[in-house]
């Protein structure tokens, strides 16, 4: 992932993802892209604005997509962490299904780990249903590990829930003081992979 930075108009970048913090004028997109990455359990509309709300603990981060001559972006993509006292959780990762497997939970996955070590947060844990092996072998190359099994977690399909760790973020993705956050004012943006 390239460096945060001020880059000319995206539309002069056909083919660029660009990164951003989530802001509530986000959130009719996102819970569209929510219904189609996860049609039986997906978050409400009052979740994300609650989310969002709670600034000081959770980041959230939306990924677009800018095609030729695109004045606006396509989202494909969002997450989302909580960050407590030297422990974070993600909260959700969602790619749009036309462009699963092509690196973007990756991508987003990098930045909420970068931001749990921004703010001294040495161990990452999720929850991922026991039947997506596709992200549970994301999470494993990002250095998680199976601690445990929520029965029944994911309702109301009533699928359970394999709770993942990782350690040693800090050491592993930068310190608080290495490098800044997407915030307010800056924008990630790279190459998104051809198909």
């Amino acid at each position: 992932m390239s460096q945060a930075a001020h880059l000319l108009p995206a539309a002069a970048h056909p083919g660029r993802v660009e990164l951003r913090r989530m802001r509530w004028w986000d959130i009719p997109g996102v819970i569209l892209l929510e219904h189609a990455a996860f049609p039986e359990d997906a978050w409400s509309v009052g979740m994300f604005w609650s989310e969002l709300a709670e600034a000081a603990t959770r980041y959230y981060l939306v990924a677009e997509l800018y095609g030729p001559g695109d004045e606006d972006p396509d989202l494909i993509g969002y997450a989302g962490l909580l960050a407590g006292v030297g422990e974070a959780e993600v909260l959700t990762i969602a790619v749009a299904p036309v462009h699963e497997g092509r690196g973007l939970g990756a991508i987003l996955l990098t930045e909420l780990m970068r931001e749990a070590a921004r703010r001294d947060c040495d161990d990452v844990v999720l929850e991922v249903r026991v039947d997506n092996a596709r992200a549970q072998q994301l999470y494993i190359r990002f250095g998680f590990e199976g601690v445990g099994v929520r029965k029944g977690y994911y309702q109301p399909m009533n699928i359970d829930a394999l709770v993942m760790r990782s350690g040693n973020v800090i050491e592993r993705f930068g310190s608080k003081a290495s490098e800044a956050s997407v915030d307010d004012d800056s924008v990630q943006s790279m190459d998104w992979v051809k198909e």
